[in-house]
């Protein structure tokens, strides 16, 4: 087994992404690796076709990416959509060899389906496994990839993944509102600005 540790720099060396990347892993370490772990947030653990990666994110990654969730939550409560978060739901395939833990992902409707209708990624610091391609053999219909300061959105459609310039389950939504609200002091004060902002 090979393993490369990565530890490139996000926007700020100190707050950048920790993250073991090892290669030729059996499926069934990969289960070992989640067993061991229990039922801790961090690290995260991904999969594809023998390569595991394990990632403790920054501070900055876990800020960006509770405010984006904040956000579309009182976007939800505004446009009254029903949705429930699930956060770091551990998404898996064997037979497809992929699996990973979204920063964020959401229900939307009916909450006895499989798997998230969205999930969010903040890339803060680069490297890693491709998490499109996991996303795409878990068959997850739309993926956002939050990235300096943008949202690019990945619809699925005939089982590959689109680039679209406004989401499908939100058509209405305006992410680059929702971006220039990431920088707020606090999560409380993004909210109201997106509130008030989404009532003009």
């Amino acid at each position: 087994m090979a393993t490369q540790v990565t530890t490139s720099v996000g926007e700020h060396v100190p707050t950048a992404d920790q993250r073991v990347v090892t290669y030729g892993v059996s499926w069934s370490h990969y289960e070992t690796q989640l067993a061991l772990r229990g039922e801790r947030s961090i690290p995260r653990v991904a999969y594809l076709e023998g390569v595991l990666e394990l990632m403790s994110p920054s501070r900055d990654h876990e800020r960006i990416k509770s405010y984006i969730g904040r956000l579309i939550e009182a976007y939800a409560l505004e446009r009254n959509i029903d949705l429930s978060p699930y956060g770091a739901w551990t998404l898996k395939s064997e037979p497809t060899q992929s699996g990973l833990e979204p920063d964020e992902c959401y229900l939307i409707g009916d909450q006895n389906k499989d798997i998230p209708d969205l999930a969010i990624e903040v890339v803060w610091t680069s490297g890693g496994i491709g998490k499109l391609e996991i996303y795409r053999r878990l068959g997850l219909g739309e993926v956002w990839i939050w990235k300096n300061a943008h949202i690019d959105v990945h619809v699925l459609r005939e089982q590959q993944y689109h680039r679209a310039e406004t989401s499908h389950l939100f058509p209405d939504l305006d992410l680059e509102l929702l971006c220039s609200m990431l920088d707020r002091p606090t999560a409380l004060q993004a909210v109201k600005a997106f509130r008030n902002a989404l009532r003009e």
